[in-house]
């Protein structure tokens, strides 16, 4: 009788200690899993209560890149994602090319895709991508923003809001515009050793710097937030100027000197773009379609990067690209009709 209850007790200390260790295994692996816990679980605890979970910050959360918490930012709005000639819309490209391009699939994991109205937003969302509806509060940033007018003005400042909180919140970002084509993973050729707080595109390498911010990468840290916060600020005392004339604007003060931020400027072999083409496809990373007034003229001259690119992974030959003819005529298109 006594051994029998020994058994009984022995079988439940067994049963206690399995249990304990089914939760310990259960536990522990939501912590290797979840990029919230682990070793960045106390800064995350602090970061919760300066920043409540909002959506923004889960489509952040679960776009970022590891540790580092480092996010690819895109916006849209309903003329990028409605067809133009040809079927295709510029958000079709944008994603074909991480599709079409060398290493770039997996970044598709850390695009977070920021709408600026709710027919872009249900298009993202039936792409199964990280999206972010962005809060307009009753401005209407729903149809096609030519370049220069005041829609294409708003809209940039809205961005530049938004990539404000984005770094304040502690996320390093790249943003880039839909309209760069993602051929090879920019990882490599950004430098990553912590010098440079900012480091963004040109539209030409023999001219200036004449800064382009539809690619750059900034880390969030007390300096490029202050720049940002200036930047944002400035737009009251600066009508009829898009945000990235004010960034140069800023460059050439010296307000950059001022806080102490470093910026690199990316050269155009490896960050191509139609104001100056890449001559070496062997080492070229992206193609932005800069130097072009419209939507339709964009998607035209993009899907001949595209077929360019096919062509040159078939046959490894460092080719010319196509001419930008639609881009190089858009300027002249007086009678083009916005898409609503």
């Amino acid at each position: 009788m006594l051994l029998s209850n020994n058994s009984s007790g022995n079988l439940v200390v067994a049963v206690a200690l399995l249990f304990a260790g089914a939760l310990y295994i259960c536990f522990s692996s939501r912590l290797i899993s979840d990029p919230l816990s682990g070793l960045q679980h106390n800064s995350n605890i602090l970061r919760t209560i300066k920043f409540p979970v909002d959506e923004l910050e889960v489509a952040l959360d679960s776009a970022a890149i590891g540790t580092n918490k480092t996010v690819i930012i895109t916006m849209v709005n309903k003329a990028y994602v409605e067809e133009v000639e040809g079927g295709m819309t510029m958000l079709d490209l944008f994603l074909e090319s991480f599709w079409q391009g060398e290493g770039t699939v997996p970044l598709l994991d850390h695009l977070m895709v920021v709408a600026a109205d709710q027919t872009a937003y249900d298009r993202c969302r039936f792409r199964r991508l990280h999206c972010y509806k962005m809060e307009t509060e009753g401005v209407d940033l729903e149809g096609e923003k030519v370049y220069m007018s005041d829609g294409f003005i708003e809209m940039m400042w809205r961005r530049t809001r938004l990539l404000l909180d984005v770094l304040h919140r502690g996320y390093n970002l790249i943003f880039t515009d839909t309209d760069v084509m993602w051929l090879r993973s920019p990882f490599s050729r950004l430098s990553n050793n912590g010098t440079l707080d900012m480091q963004i595109s040109v539209d030409s390498d023999t001219e200036g710097h004449l800064i382009n911010t539809g690619f750059y990468y900034v880390r969030s840290n007390n300096r490029t937030i202050s720049l940002f916060q200036k930047w944002y600020d400035m737009r009251l005392n600066s009508t009829g100027m898009k945000e990235q004339d004010v960034l140069k604007k800023l460059l050439d003060s010296g307000f950059f000197n001022q806080l102490g931020l470093t910026v690199g400027f990316l050269n155009n072999t490896h960050f191509s773009g139609f104001c100056q083409d890449s001559p070496d496809m062997d080492a070229v990373t992206t193609v932005h379609a800069n130097c072009c007034r419209h939507i339709s003229a964009k998607v035209f001259d993009l899907t001949l990067v595209l077929r360019d690119w096919k062509r040159y992974k078939a046959s490894h030959v460092n080719t010319k690209w196509s001419p930008h003819a639609k881009c190089w005529g858009s300027w002249n298109d007086t009678q083009y009709t916005p898409k609503t």
